[in-house]
């Protein structure tokens, strides 16, 4: 297995977390996202992967959606709703324990 391979695994396994910790300071449209997660290489992501994930958490009930026009141009915003800042909470716990638990095997 190369490091690429086990890049990528991390990547699918927390970039939900982060585009939900993105949303939750403001409403973002996707290509917002995608140009936000290219500044950190690892959680850097195209449009097949970014909308699949953002509906499908709008679909869980983690995101609300709205449209507004910019520049002759329609973009839909996902905002966060309560289930989903309660998702976060305990996605941050987790989070939290793992790193803990890698940190204790780290020495």
């Amino acid at each position: 297995m190369n490091i690429d391979d086990w890049k990528s695994q991390i990547k699918r396994g927390t970039l939900e977390f982060c585009i939900l910790l993105m949303i939750k300071k403001q409403p973002t449209y996707g290509y917002e996202l995608i140009n936000t997660l290219e500044n950190y290489p690892i959680l850097s992501a195209k449009e097949n992967t970014i909308y699949p994930l953002l509906h499908g958490m709008e679909d869980k009930g983690l995101l609300t959606c709205y449209e507004q026009e910019f520049q002759g141009k329609t973009r839909k915003y996902y905002s966060i709703t309560d289930k989903g800042l309660s998702y976060i909470s305990a996605m941050s716990v987790e989070w939290n324990n793992l790193l803990d638990a890698i940190n204790k095997l780290k020495g």
